[in-house]
């Protein structure tokens, strides 16, 4: 060892700050800003969806004024139009269910009954272009191919067209 000793760490004196880098002060940020608009966005969640009543009602018993009466009639009033708007939401929803829930069934028949009628049509497309087939190939086979390639060719003049290469 030298004379002066070994070599030992200082400590950072306790008036020092440590101040930590950019990069890590940004993601705190982000993430208290983050929090903040959650917080935000739930707090007016709450107050739009959560009517405000007032529950510092006095009846028209012994000891109430006068004018304490018409507050109390106002107050209850408000009350029962709260409630009348709270049951016709829930009715207009439930009628809302029930007739999309009917039209889904009706939507759901209707394409059993389109699809059956589809498949039929089908089979008796099928079914002609069999016996058209089956028609043309008992008798000469090359004469009713090519009068059917002249009728589907639209000339009805009956000049032929040169062919084209």
């Amino acid at each position: 060892m030298s004379e002066r000793g070994e070599l030992v760490p200082m400590p950072q004196p306790a008036g020092t700050l440590m101040v930590p880098d950019r990069k890590q002060q940004m993601v705190d940020y982000e993430k208290r800003l983050k929090e903040a608009t959650d917080l935000e966005a739930k707090l007016n969640k709450i107050q739009e969806e959560v009517p405000t009543r007032i529950y510092n009602v006095s009846g028209s018993c012994a000891g109430a004024g006068s004018g304490d009466f018409h507050y109390y009639r106002q107050i209850r009033r408000a009350e029962q139009d709260r409630l009348r708007r709270m049951e016709q939401q829930d009715k207009d929803e439930q009628q809302r269910q029930e007739f999309e829930d009917k039209l889904k069934q009706r939507q759901a028949v209707a394409e059993s009954k389109t699809s059956k009628k589809r498949s039929k049509r089908q089979k008796e497309k099928e079914k002609k272009k069999a016996a058209k087939v089956a028609k043309g190939g008992d008798g000469d086979g090359a004469a009713g191919a090519g009068a059917g390639d002249k009728a589907s060719g639209g000339d009805s003049s009956g000049e032929e067209q040169p062919d084209l290469d």
